[in-house]
């Protein structure tokens, strides 16, 4: 331990008292006589213990040498308030543990407190009234004595231990560093808190100043208030600056990032804006401009339905009003070129011709009777009633190897349409038929929608394999989806996520492959005409190899010339 090294005036940098906010920090020049408190005025009885008034404080911690106004509201507040002012006493105060009590019990008050005296009493337009209260020193509260008309107390004053630590003076150094980068980075606090600050050289004092200076939580402020040693007041504080300047440091890097930003963003706007004055000069069109032109070059050339036509050209409007390098350009402009890029109302001519069908199948593929006469029907039906015919929407079933998926092929190019298969095997997430929403980032349209813009016409046959292999867990049911695809009655409106639009599905022939019926929900086999595919007998499958297996090898290895030959 070692003694407090006593105060010189020539260490002091004192400044005028109109360069001080009463309301913050106490007068040096002109409350005290003296360099010290001057304590021997203060209303104690001969066991030191005092007996005056008491003000409960709410989100309030007043530290001892510390001047701050108090506004009083409360009716046994303001009696004491009167009590002291006509007694010429002194006051306690200290804080509720829970602000929103109106009416506080003992059980309601923090122990430690401080012993106050009034400076000026102001009365305010709300009937409130303003006190401008000096704290003098630590007291622990004894007792409460009275509660009516206003409370009173008996406290026992607190004295600090008068002489340093070891470690006392370094901490006052650090707790001086800190504090003055928090005033320089705390844009609220006065710049004069810091010069204020170098004037105390007592470790207590420099903590409550510090504690009452910067922002601290009501509990920490009464935890640094109840901690009688100076030097450990002086950790607590250090900690807690520690911790402010780190927030602070952040705040700054934060704020310091933004503007770079800003600054950045501005200067690019200003580049772009000269660049296109310039480019207007010399008669030239920005890229942009140019995109935006091409864009709706694009929209009044594309055959689309009226709703679309509308909704891609408000999406051309918000992207005009965009800057070029806003970062919703790109999914604007990805939207526009999926929906311009989809065959609306683009359609290949049907081959109504009955005899050109029953050539291809059969030149393609032996037996699959059922299949073939199906086919035959339709394009005979839909010879005569183009208009009203609807596409047939089948459900090829049987065992791996009996012509399914090969025979679709074979259907399109007897009809002259374009074909396009997608598997659904696997397919556990409804987004992959719907698509995603454009809210999220890398959103697609489904599966559906981009095999439509893949094949380029509304009315393929579209091959949806393995239906009986979807799956269903939390992302959704990919197969309840499919029903509206599959219903004749809706999928003339078919939504996609993505798109936001309705899409037109009903010209589209469907046809769907399964090993099994029975994993098929039964709301999709409702709306499938099923035509099972049993397997080959070996007079078929010797058939099938005479017929298409070996003159295809024959053709792949370069054998039709030889004369090579297989019997029977």
């Amino acid at each position: 331990m070692m003694k407090r090294p006593s105060r010189k005036s020539n260490q002091k940098v004192y400044m005028n008292q109109d360069e001080f906010d009463l309301t913050q920090y106490p007068d040096l020049l002109g409350i005290f006589d003296t360099d010290e408190f001057n304590l021997e005025d203060l209303d104690d009885t001969e066991d030191g213990v005092i007996d005056c008034p008491f003000l409960p404080l709410r989100d309030v911690v007043l530290f001892p040498q510390m001047v701050m106004p108090l506004f009083i509201g409360r009716e046994r507040s303001l009696a004491a308030i009167r009590a002291a002012v006509n007694n010429d006493e002194t006051l306690v105060v200290a804080s509720q543990l829970d602000s929103d009590v109106l009416d506080p019990e003992a059980d309601d008050i923090f122990p430690i407190g401080t012993q106050i005296t009034i400076g000026r009493v102001l009365r305010m337009p709300d009937t409130s009234t303003s006190v401008l209260a000096q704290g003098r020193r630590r007291v622990e509260i004894i007792e409460f004595t009275q509660w009516d008309p206003y409370i009173r107390v008996r406290a026992r004053p607190i004295y600090e231990p008068g002489e340093w630590e070891d470690n006392t003076e370094p901490l006052m150094r650090a707790v001086m560093t800190l504090f003055e980068k928090v005033v320089t980075l705390n844009r609220s606090l006065p710049e004069d808190a810091y010069a204020f600050a170098i004037n105390i050289d007592e470790p207590g004092w420099l903590a409550d100043f510090v504690a009452s200076t910067i922002a601290l939580p009501l509990e920490v402020r009464q935890n640094i208030l109840s901690i009688i040693d100076p030097t450990e007041r002086l950790q607590k504080i250090s900690f807690a600056l520690a911790k402010e300047l780190e927030m602070l440091e952040l705040e700054d890097h934060i704020q310091h990032q933004v503007q770079q930003e800003v600054e950045k963003s501005h200067r690019e706007h200003f580049l772009r804006e000269q660049m296109r004055v310039i480019q207007g000069e010399l008669g030239e069109m920005d890229v942009f401009a140019q995109d935006l032109q091409e864009l709706e070059t694009a929209v009044e050339k594309k055959a689309m339905p009226e709703e679309v036509r509308a909704k891609v050209e408000k999406e051309i409007s918000r992207l005009r009003a965009m800057p070029p390098m806003s970062p919703e350009v790109g999914i604007i402009r990805t939207y526009i070129d999926w929906v311009l890029g989809l065959p609306w109302l683009e359609e290949s001519e049907d081959n109504l011709n009955v005899t050109h069908a029953e050539e291809v199948l059969e030149a393609d593929h032996f037996g699959l009777d059922k299949a073939k006469d199906r086919i035959l029907e339709y394009i005979a039906v839909k010879k005569i009633a183009a208009d009203k015919m609807r596409s047939p929407i089948l459900c090829f079933v049987g065992p791996p190897g009996t012509g399914k998926t090969s025979i679709g092929q074979s259907i399109a190019r007897a009809l002259g349409r374009e074909f396009v298969r997608i598997s659904l095997g696997g397919v556990r997430d409804e987004a992959e038929i719907r698509g995603h929403r454009r809210t999220y980032i890398g959103a697609m349209p489904g599966r559906i929608i981009q095999a439509m813009r893949r094949v380029g016409t509304c009315n393929p046959l579209f091959m949806l394999d393995e239906v009986d292999k979807l799956t269903n867990d939390f992302h959704g049911d990919p197969a309840a989806a499919l029903l509206e695809v599959l219903d004749p009655e809706q999928n003339n409106t078919f939504a996609d996520h993505y798109l936001d639009l309705d899409f037109d599905l009903s010209r589209v022939m469907f046809i769907t492959t399964a090993n099994v019926l029975d994993s098929i929900p039964h709301a999709l086999q409702d709306r499938m005409e099923v035509i099972e595919f049993s397997g080959y007998l070996e007079e078929e499958k010797l058939e099938i190899c005479n017929r298409f297996l070996v003159p295809r090898q024959f053709e792949q290895h370069g054998l039709l010339e030889t004369g090579i030959r297989f019997e029977e």
